[in-house]
Formats: structure tokens, C-alpha cells, sequence
């Protein structure tokens, strides 16, 4: 690994079980002379477990944009990075971005080992088509902010890939049933490649009632997988149900505004209402 210059090696790691590494990812980590970490601490468990006692420094969202200076100056005085996550590949829904972008502005090799990542693993057995697929990663943790990314999504043909927060994922499925539907397939994979992997699949219906009823799938590192919507199944234009409630809500009253959404959309009055006097009670 010798170079006037450093290299930036972009690193993937297991995301459970630590037997998910390649031999050239435990053979650059043992080599390299920083490993840049989101958590070092974290890091610190599979580092030990491979006998890996190359120094670490941090790299976190809150230190980013102070630290990617510092880290160019060590790479272009010839040190080479190891840069990995708390679990899977770097920059998928990770720090990383400006640092990898900031090497390659001054013209820095930057290597990719790949590996493990959560989305493609939960995608290859969750039985939804992969052939084109979409990843969107953490929806928005604000209701209103959460309903407007997925009405955007709503006729998205592709597959859909979420990654979403325990304390979060009863609202995300509950925002998911009220704007793609009930009957819409979706697969919960939970806790992948550790002891408690769990993948399950329903209509986003079925799937909110399960998760609701068993708190053990309320925990742990989750991906939330939507199939894509189908030919024909948004009303003509492609008005979101959703979408046209919300507008009509702005300028009439509650019961006028279900009325009309319900004859542009086919949706029926009483669920409309619920959703109506919902959304006033958070506006």
C-alpha cells in the first residue's frame, strides 16, 4: 500500500454477525494507517475480534465538515483511510459524503471494498421485485414532513426501500397504510443477519396490526420494503388521495372537502372523514 499519495479506502463492515467481512477488508484495516470510524467505540468490538490495532479517529455528522481537512492533510502527506460505519457500507445513510467528495476534488485515489448493506440484504429475500428498486433511507421523523415525502412517492413503480427507527416504525407504517393503501405488499426485515432476524411480509395492513401486536418487532435495526405501485392504481392525472384531501382542506370546510376528494378519487366518505379530522387536529 505504498503511494506518495494516500488512499482512501471505503470500507463496508458486517451490520450483525461478524463473519460478514471479506479477507481484503480485514487485510486493509490491519494496514492502513487511520481507520476513520462513525463510532469508535462501536468499531472498537470488531476491530478487537480480527486483532486489528490500526488507530481510529471520528467521523460523525457532528464533526464532518471540521474534520475532512484534516483527514486530506493525512492523505495527501501519503497516510491511507480506512473509512467505515457503525454497520454495512459507508455512506448509505452514513457520514462520508463530503470527505469521499472532498478527495476526490484534489484528485485522491479512492478504493471500494465492497460488503455487507442492510437495504440490498433485506431486498434479496424479501420477494419483492428487484429487477428496479428505489432506496430512499430514513424518512423524515415529523408527521406532516413523513406523509409529504411518501405522497411523492406514491406511483413510484419501483420497489421502495426505508430504513426506519424503532420508536418511529408504527407512524411510518401507519403513514404507509393511509397513502399507498392497505392491500399493498411490504416486508418488515428486522435485526438482519443477527440472532432475532426476523422477515416478514403482508399487505402494509396486516403488517401495522402485526407490529403493533408484538413489541419484539418494534426493536432493533429495521428496513421497511414497499412494492412499487401498480399500472393504473392512482386515479386519472396521478392525484394522490392524500394529496387532493390536504389541498381541498386549505380552502373549505371539513365535510365539502371529504365530499369532493371522495368524487375526484373513488375513495370512500367515512375513511376520508378519519383522515380529514386528522389532519385538522394536526395542523
Amino acid at each position: 500500500m505504498q503511494s506518495s499519495l494516500g488512499i482512501l479506502y471505503i470500507v463496508a463492515t458486517p451490520i450483525g454477525n461478524l463473519g460478514d467481512i471479506t479477507l481484503r477488508a480485514i487485510d486493509t484495516l490491519k494496514h492502513v494507517n487511520w481507520i476513520v470510524a462513525e463510532d469508535t467505540r462501536h468499531c472498537k468490538v470488531l476491530l478487537k475480534h480480527y486483532g486489528i490495532e490500526t488507530k481510529t479517529l471520528a467521523l460523525h455528522e457532528h464533526n464532518e465538515k471540521q474534520s475532512v481537512q484534516k483527514l486530506i492533510e493525512f492523505l495527501l502527506q501519503g497516510d491511507s483511510i480506512a473509512l467505515i460505519s457503525d454497520a454495512g457500507t459507508p455512506l448509505i445513510s452514513d457520514p462520508g459524503y463530503r470527505l469521499v467528495t472532498a478527495a476526490r476534488q484534489v484528485e485522491l485515489p479512492v478504493v471500494p471494498l465492497p460488503g455487507a448493506c442492510a437495504a440490498i440484504t433485506a431486498l434479496s429475500a424479501s420477494g419483492l421485485p428487484t429487477d428496479s428498486f428505489c432506496f430512499e433511507g430514513f424518512l423524515p421523523a415529523t408527521s406532516s414532513a413523513r406523509r409529504k415525502r411518501l405522497e411523492s412517492l406514491a406511483r413510484e413503480p419501483r420497489t421502495l426501500i426505508f430504513y426506519e427507527s424503532p420508536h418511529r416504525v408504527l407512524e411510518a407504517l401507519a403513514d404507509l397504510e393511509q397513502i399507498f393503501g392497505p392491500k399493498r405488499q411490504a416486508v418488515l426485515a428486522r435485526e438482519l443477519t443477527k440472532l432475532f432476524e426476523t422477515i416478514h411480509s403482508s399487505d402494509l395492513a396486516s403488517l401495522l396490526t402485526w407490529v403493533k401486536a408484538d413489541p419484539n418487532q418494534q426493536r432493533g435495526e429495521m428496513v421497511l420494503l414497499v412494492a412499487g405501485a401498480p399500472a393504473g392504481a392512482q386515479a386519472e392525472g396521478g392525484i394522490a388521495v392524500e394529496k387532493v384531501l390536504n389541498l381541498l382542506l386549505r380552502e373549505l370546510p371539513l365535510n365539502q372537502a371529504v365530499k369532493l376528494t371522495s368524487e375526484i378519487t373513488g375513495e370512500k366518505k367515512n375513511k376520508l372523514y378519519r383522515r380529514a379530522v386528522a389532519i385538522k387536529g394536526e395542523g
